[in-house]
């Protein structure tokens, strides 16, 4: 029985639209994601000057207020998934299992 459900969801035109939005976001969050975390090691790497200098005339330099970023930036992605997921593909998940359930 199960195997005749998971070929009914499969069929369903709203679970093709799910996994197309779905991955999409997937794929464009993955790739901001690996472009700011791939840039702040690339500045480590080959512009240790500019994250050396100081920040006003205490002793924190640029590379602590760019590594923050990056983490709060990891932190806003997620809460921008974690919100699509909860307001699009959770109510297209339902009435997927709404219509198949018929």
């Amino acid at each position: 029985m199960q195997d005749g459900l998971v070929g009914k969801i499969e069929a369903h035109p709203k679970y093709a639209q799910l996994k197309q939005r779905r991955n999409r976001l997937g794929l464009v969050l993955t790739v901001l994601m690996l472009a700011v975390y791939y840039g702040y090691i690339a500045l480590i790497a080959f512009d240790k000057a500019f994250l050396a200098k100081p920040v006003g005339t205490g002793v924190m330099s640029v590379g602590m207020p760019v590594g923050m970023a990056v983490i709060i930036f990891t932190v806003v992605i997620t809460g921008i998934y974690v919100r699509r997921a909860n307001s699009e593909y959770d109510q297209l998940t339902q009435d997927i299992l709404k219509d198949v359930a018929k």
